[in-house]
This record gives structure tokens, C-alpha cells and sequence, in this order.
């Protein structure tokens, strides 16, 4: 006979869950039906999924409680639901990217991701609602906290759903802001890793150059152990790696050899926080003290947003230009403008901004010599009216064209009650150096 556990299962952490299964304390099977009796409670209201087949996932989670039965290896999230993002590839399941060019795609095969998902005994719980190309257009979904408000974009269902308890884990990407801006919207964990740890090999692709995978959770070492699971080399993701990868869970759980040294970069789009957010993260600084060493910033550095928009625009231009003409009058308004824009930038400008790109990334390869993290605004502030856009992502567009390590965490509060994040930014590939120092920000504030 199972124990009862006092939390709901649907509360249990990952990392919780995944060990409670491994001994028998609770099933995947109780763990999957908590999850869709809390689907099935909130759902119409926030809209978070875009496929999602309880049948598919109890039968799921029926063969992994035989497996564990019968004695054979468990993985690491043995048991436990994931939520996927609606423009990555799973077999058998619908994949529509957020648009109706793609209803009733069905893919034959695993994106990587999925793959390592399986193979750590992840349950594929369903496809989480994304906007339209994960770009622009919002979805429909709600923000948990109010749904009078957006839960934010490209990621809306990963956030939402992780931050509704519909499941502990869920996996989304991000060009811009589209992982960090939701998990802060929404009052969650949201982590992105160095570009190339994690394959996008089966993920829609707007920009080769930027497309990168991050994750979603309640706390930080669940986000670290979902990150562990899904980075792998992969050959055919020109992006990815073939190094060995920071252990992720590992540095959530180090302790600092010595305090860490966060540098705060005065960037003039700080400005568009809302009073309430940044009287917040100034309290906050003020709380770290001596930790925080204020920097200005070069004008160069400020030039980066406007590159990092010359290369997006370019890029699903030239990755998608022959699907976006011959379905251009299936494209939303607020996607066509933006495509109208992206045909009228030159291959000159393009290169530039590449060039850029790259003399960004050597900057900070020798900025992070010095500094631990940098801490900045996740977002502007709480999340935006539902109708008024999926929020600026402008708090996360350096971070992400240099493909650097990036968390938020659910640390501030606005004034309309709804959670507003606080970011930390690493060194590429001192991802558990970043985590590490995340465990220690988390642990000085309590």
C-alpha cells in the first residue's frame, strides 16, 4: 500500500517526486491524475495547453510504475510530467507551432530534447500553447496570478502551466525574452543556458543564430536537473557543443567559496521599468550591499539591442521565406508587419550585426573574469493587461545574443500583487558557477 503524502502530488517539487516514486511512496499514475485533476480545475480559464491527452499520459506513467516494479533502472525524472513547448517535436503528438499553417501536424519523429525527456523516464505530459512562430502574436493563455493579465510570450503555456501546478517541470525557448520574461510574469523559475548546451534538433527554427532552449520550474534545482537531462552534443545542431557541459544541479547546490561579486549594468532601457518594479530591485540591490558593484555602460554595449534585431528579423525571414509567402494571408497582423520589415534589411547589415555578435561575446568572455553574475530586471515590471501584448523582452535581448547563461527568480512583488522576477546573468559555460551564486543570492535574501 502507498504512504500518503500530506502535500498533494501536484505540489511535489521534481526533484521530490521523482524520489518519492524511485521509493515507492507515491506512483507516477497518482502523481500524473493529481496533475490532470488540477488541469481539468483551471484549464478553461488559462488556456495553457495546445495538445493534451490524459489517456496517453496515465499509459505513460502506468508503464514507467511496471518499470520501476520490476526492478529496472530508473531515471532521473522517473515518473515525472513535463510540459513541452508547441514548436518542439514529439512523435505521434500535434505540433502547430501556434499557427494554422501547421494544424494537424503530426511529427514521426522525437526533437532531441524529447528524446533525453524519455530517457530519463519523464512522463510527455503534452504540448504547451506558444504564440504564433513563437514570435510576436500572443495566444490565448491566461497568467495564473490573474487572468486579467498575459502570462508573457513566446513560452505562455510552459510558464503558465508550471505556475498553475498543472506539472513541476516544463521545457520552452527563447530568442529574445521568451523564457524569462514568462517565468517572471508568472512568479516561476526560468532558466536558460549557455547557447549550445542543449540541442534544437527537432525545434522550429526562426534564428539560427539566437534560437535557444531553456526550462521551467518552481525552484532552482529542479530548474538545474531539467537542464542536466535535456543538454546533450548533438551533431546536428550546428550550435551545440561537443564539450563536456556544467553540471547544473551541482552548482545549485555548492556553496560559494568566497562572496560573490555582482555587477549592475546601467542600461538606459532600466527606464522603462514600472516605479513600483524598480523601487523593488533597488531595495533589493540595497539589501546585497557591497556585493553589487554599479557600473556604467559603453555605448557600444547599448548598440547590442539593435543588433540582436537586424539578426532576428533577418533570419526567420531567410529560415521561413518561402512558408510565410506562400501562407502570407494565414500570417496575423502583428506577425506581418514585423516580416515586411525583415525583407528590406541587406545582407551588409546582417553581417555587421553578426560581427557585432561576436565582438559582444569576447567582451564579456573577459567581462566575467571579474564578476560572478550580472544582476539586472527580468522584466519591466508585473505582467501586462491580457490584450496589451506578451510584455518587453528588451531585459533579456543582450543576455540572449551572446548566448549567455541567464535565471530569473520569483523574488519581488508589484504593486498590483503579481510576481516580479530578478535576473542573473553568467559567463558562457559557467552555468553552474551561476547557479551557484543563485543558491547564494536565494539564501542571503531569505
Amino acid at each position: 500500500m502507498m504512504m500518503r503524502n500530506a502535500t498533494p502530488p501536484n505540489a511535489l517539487s521534481a526533484r521530490d517526486a521523482a524520489r518519492q516514486i524511485r521509493e515507492g511512496k507515491i506512483s507516477s499514475v497518482e502523481l500524473v491524475t493529481a496533475c490532470l485533476h488540477q488541469i481539468g480545475e483551471t484549464e478553461e480559464q488559462l488556456k495553457a495547453w495546445a495538445y493534451l491527452n490524459a489517456n496517453e499520459a496515465l499509459a505513460q506513467a502506468h508503464e514507467l510504475d511496471e518499470i520501476r516494479r520490476s526492478g529496472r533502472p530508473v531515471g532521473p525524472l522517473h515518473g515525472v510530467p513535463v510540459g513541452i513547448k508547441d514548436i518542439i517535436d514529439t512523435k505521434g503528438q500535434p505540433c502547430e507551432r501556434g499557427s494554422s499553417v501547421f494544424a494537424g501536424r503530426i511529427p514521426e519523429t522525437d526533437a532531441a530534447i524529447v528524446e533525453r525527456l524519455r530517457e530519463a523516464g519523464a512522463v510527455i505530459m503534452g504540448k504547451t500553447a506558444t504564440t504564433e512562430f513563437a514570435f510576436v502574436h500572443p495566444t490565448e493563455t491566461r497568467n495564473p496570478h490573474n487572468p486579467e493579465h498575459s502570462p508573457g510570450g513566446s513560452s505562455s503555456g510552459s510558464a503558465a502551466a508550471v505556475a498553475a501546478y498543472h506539472v513541476p517541470l516544463a521545457v520552452g525557448t527563447q530568442t529574445n525574452g521568451s523564457v524569462i520574461r514568462p517565468a517572471s510574469f508568472c512568479g516561476t523559475y526560468g532558466f536558460k543556458p549557455t547557447r549550445g548546451v542543449i540541442s534544437r534538433r527537432g525545434v522550429l527554427q526562426t534564428s539560427q543564430s539566437l534560437d535557444q532552449v531553456g526550462v521551467f520550474a518552481r525552484n532552482l534545482q529542479d530548474a538545474a536537473l531539467l537542464t542536466d537531462v535535456v543538454g546533450s552534443y548533438d551533431q546536428a545542431d550546428t550550435l551545440s557543443y561537443s564539450r563536456p557541459r556544467p553540471q547544473m544541479l551541482e552548482g545549485s547546490l555548492a556553496e560559494v567559496p568566497v562572496r560573490p561579486t555582482l555587477a549592475y549594468l546601467d542600461f538606459p532601457y532600466h527606464e522603462r521599468q514600472s516605479p513600483d518594479a524598480r523601487e523593488g530591485f533597488e531595495e533589493l540591490l540595497g539589501a546585497l550591499g557591497t556585493t553589487v558593484e554599479r557600473l556604467p555602460v559603453d555605448n557600444n554595449l547599448i548598440g547590442l539591442v539593435d543588433a540582436h534585431a537586424l539578426v532576428h528579423e533577418f533570419e526567420i525571414w531567410m529560415h521561413n521565406k518561402k512558408l510565410f509567402t506562400d501562407h502570407w494571408d494565414q500570417l496575423s497582423p502583428t506577425l506581418q508587419p514585423v516580416l515586411e520589415r525583415s525583407k528590406t534589411i541587406s545582407l551588409a547589415e546582417y553581417e555587421d550585426a553578426l560581427n557585432i555578435k561576436q565582438s559582444a561575446e569576447a567582451f564579456f568572455a573577459e567581462f566575467f573574469n571579474d564578476f560572478d553574475a550580472v544582476i539586472a530586471p527580468s522584466a519591466a515590471g508585473e505582467a501586462p493587461l491580457y490584450g496589451g501584448g506578451t510584455g518587453d523582452p528588451v531585459f533579456s535581448t543582450i543576455w540572449t545574443f551572446c548566448g549567455l547563461p541567464s535565471v530569473t527568480m520569483p523574488l519581488l512583488v508589484g504593486a498590483n500583487g503579481l510576481p516580479v522576477g530578478v535576473q542573473l546573468i553568467g559567463g558562457q559555460e559557467e552555468d553552474d558557477r551561476l547557479l551557484r551564486t543563485a543558491s547564494w543570492v536565494l539564501n542571503t535574501l531569505k
